[in-house]
C-alpha cells in the first residue's frame, strides 16, 4: 500500500514537473510565432499596397463612367459584352497563351533533359547559355526581333529573298503576326521551363532507373512511368505560374504590333492599355483588365486540385 501511495506521489511529480515545462515550450512558440508574423508584417504590407489595394480600386474604377464623375454599375461590362473586338481579344488571349506555354514546356523539357545528361562541365556552360533569353531584359529582347522581323529591314526576310523566296509581311499580316507574337514569348520563356525541370530531373533517385533498366525498360517507358510521375507537381506548377505570366504579358505584343494588324493581335493587357490610355477612357481599361482574373482562377482551380490530388495520395 505504502509503495502504491509512493508511486502515485512520483507520477504527479513528474506530470507537475512536466506542465510547466509544456507551459513554458507553448509560451516560447507562441512568442517565435507572434515575433514571424512581426517580421511578416513590412511583407504583408507590401502585397497590400501593391496588389490587393490596386485590384480593388481596379474593380471600383471599372464601375465609373468615362470622366469618372458618375456609377454606372456593371455598365462598362455589359458594353463590352456587345463588342466584337472584346470576344476576339478574349479568344487571343487564350489562343495566345495556351499556345505559348505549351510550347515553352515542351521546349524546356526537352532541353533540360539535353542538359541532364551532359558531364557537369558542360552543364554549367550549358545552362549559362540557355539562360540568357530569360534574364535579358524582355524590352531589349523584343526590339532586337522587332528588327529581325521588321518589314522593310528584316533580317528573316533577307535570308529569305537570299534563297529565292519571297518576303513575308511578319509584323503586317494576321497569322504571321500572332505567329511572330508567340514565338518571341517561347523564346523568352522557355529557358525558366528549362531550368525548372533541370532541378526536377535532378531529384529523381537513379536508383528507380537503375531497378526499371533491370526489369528491360526502354527510355520511353522510363521516360512515361518514372521521369513525368516524379515531375508531375513541378510541371502543373510552372505552368500555372506561366499562364499567369503570359496573360498579363504586355512587352512583346506592345513593341512588335501594338495589337495590329487590325486589333488582330491584342491580348488583355494590351487591349486594356489601348482603352484607358490611348482612348483616355480609364473605367473601360480596367474593366479589361478584371477578366483577367476569372479566366486564370478557373485554370488555377483545375491545376491545383490535380496537385492537391497527387499529394493526398503521396501522402
Amino acid at each position: 500500500m505504502a509503495d502504491g501511495t509512493a508511486a502515485l506521489a512520483q507520477t504527479g511529480a513528474a506530470r507537475s514537473a512536466a506542465g510547466p515545462r509544456r507551459g513554458g515550450l507553448h509560451r516560447m512558440m507562441r512568442r517565435q510565432s507572434t515575433t514571424a508574423f512581426l517580421l511578416c508584417l513590412p511583407l504583408l504590407a507590401l502585397v497590400l499596397g501593391l496588389m490587393i489595394f490596386p485590384a480593388f480600386y481596379a474593380g471600383w474604377l471599372a464601375m465609373l463612367n468615362k470622366s469618372m464623375e458618375r456609377f454606372v454599375g456593371l455598365g462598362n461590362f455589359t458594353f463590352l459584352f456587345r463588342r466584337e473586338t472584346f470576344w476576339n481579344v478574349v479568344w487571343q488571349s487564350c489562343i495566345f497563351a495556351i499556345t505559348a506555354v505549351f510550347f515553352k514546356a515542351l521546349i524546356g523539357f526537352i532541353l533540360a533533359h539535353l542538359v541532364h545528361v551532359l558531364p557537369a562541365k558542360g552543364q554549367r556552360k550549358w545552362r549559362g547559355m540557355l539562360l540568357v533569353p530569360w534574364v535579358m531584359p524582355l524590352a531589349i529582347g523584343t526590339l532586337a526581333w522587332w528588327w529581325l522581323l521588321d518589314p522593310s529591314y528584316s533580317a528573316f526576310n533577307w535570308v529569305i529573298r537570299a534563297a529565292g523566296g519571297e518576303n513575308i509581311a511578319w509584323l503586317g499580316d494576321t497569322f504571321w503576326a500572332r505567329f511572330s507574337v508567340i514565338l518571341v514569348n517561347v523564346w523568352y520563356g522557355a529557358p525558366f521551363f528549362m531550368i525548372m525541370y533541370l532541378a526536377a530531373l535532378k531529384s529523381v533517385p537513379e536508383q528507380l532507373y537503375e531497378a526499371a533498366a533491370i526489369d528491360g525498360a526502354n527510355a520511353w517507358q522510363k521516360l512515361w512511368h518514372i521521369t513525368l510521375p516524379m515531375m508531375r507537381n513541378i510541371i502543373s506548377i510552372t505552368v500555372l505560374f506561366s499562364l499567369i505570366v503570359t496573360f498579363a504579358n504586355f512587352d512583346i505584343v506592345r513593341i512588335l504590333t501594338n495589337g495590329g494588324p487590325r486589333d488582330t493581335t491584342h491580348i488583355f493587357a494590351t487591349y486594356s492599355f489601348a482603352l484607358g490610355i490611348g482612348s483616355g477612357d480609364i473605367p473601360l481599361g480596367a474593366a479589361v483588365s478584371l477578366f483577367m482574373f476569372p479566366i486564370l482562377g478557373v485554370f488555377a482551380i483545375f491545376i491545383l486540385r490535380g496537385v492537391r490530388r497527387r499529394a493526398d495520395a503521396m501522402g
